[in-house]
């Protein structure tokens, strides 16, 4: 799927919410476009990641991601399966979680400290994504717009991460739950209000409801292989991790402790508007201003940007 088809509403959503924001916070003069991706899905392991709904536990997976400047995420894609004989309709909520990478928003004072930061519950938390989130969206409550698309009928995985396969020490080592099969499906999503996010490396955790079954998110290459993004120079593509209640607030690598497998990265793409140098003041200037770069990053991306 192109992300031609996604463009307008992303850019609408973007659009309304400079409209909104205007009265109350500075514009950028210029607006650049930010793509990232991690490339296709490997089939390797898929790990289960879903929101708390009754009789279910909440369960977080987690891929990093580098932005170099100031950036509004204003939509995303991320593949998975869902099961064999389900439907796109059987999903009732997507949420996306942005969170930081430890030891931001994290309570340091209840691991060892350095040099592993380890828990009761987990061998360390070096690189791994915060305590808690950011900043959140969900279908729930209409911050967040979802496109669900199967790209084939059948795909398997070579090992997963169920529902309770996720264990604190000493047993965090499992091995994976072995192979799963479902429907490769492809989940577009544009936000309501674009996350505004400062220069820095990033954790992206979606997480999807399903009304019967759960939700697998696909692995990716590591290190990525077109048509991924490089990382940027300076930077180290973090491994995905994984927790469930039974852990929070802390987290496994799926791959190093959960697997010894990989290590792995997540099956994802992001997409925004950057906003470098000089800020316009608020106000119907800078308004202008900002609506002008969003109307040609659009142009800009329906001629060459593609999944």
């Amino acid at each position: 799927m192109t992300l031609q088809a996604l463009i307008p509403l992303r850019a609408r959503a973007g659009i309304a919410a400079l409209t909104l924001a205007a009265a109350v916070m500075p514009i950028p003069a210029m607006a650049d476009a930010f793509v990232f991706s991690t490339g296709n899905p490997d089939g390797l392991i898929a790990t289960a990641t879903r929101p708390d709904s009754p009789g279910k536990f909440e369960i977080e997976t987690g891929d990093d991601f580098v932005l170099t400047q100031q950036t509004l995420l204003t939509g995303a894609a991320f593949t998975g399966l869902i099961p064999l004989g389900a439907s796109p309709s059987d999903i009732k909520n997507v949420v996306v979680e942005v969170y930081r990478v430890f030891p931001a928003d994290s309570d340091v004072g209840r691991t060892s400290g350095p040099p592993t930061f380890s828990t009761p519950n987990v061998p360390t938390r070096v690189n791994s994504p915060s305590d808690v989130a950011l900043d959140q969206r969900a279908s729930s409550d209409k911050s967040l717009n979802f496109v669900p698309i199967v790209l084939q009928a059948s795909f398997t995985a070579n090992n997963s991460v169920t529902p309770g396969g996720i264990h604190p020490l000493p047993n965090v080592f499992t091995g994976g739950n072995g192979p799963v099969t479902g429907q490769e499906t492809q989940i577009s999503v544009s936000f309501a209000t674009p996350f505004n996010l400062l220069a820095g490396q990033y954790f992206f955790v979606p997480q999807v409801e399903l009304s019967n079954g759960d939700f697998f998110w696909l692995s990716a290459p590591r290190p990525i292989v077109p048509p991924g993004t490089p990382f940027p120079p300076g930077f180290t593509d973090l491994q995905s991790w994984t927790r469930d209640e039974g852990i929070d607030p802390d987290w496994l690598r799926i791959g190093t402790d959960i697997t010894h497998q990989g290590p792995f990265n997540a099956a994802f793409v992001l997409n925004g508007v950057g906003v470098p140098g000089p800020i316009v003041g608020a106000g119907l200037p800078g308004l202008i201003a900002a609506l002008g770069g969003l109307l040609v990053l659009g142009r800009r991306r329906r001629r060459q940007v593609a999944i």
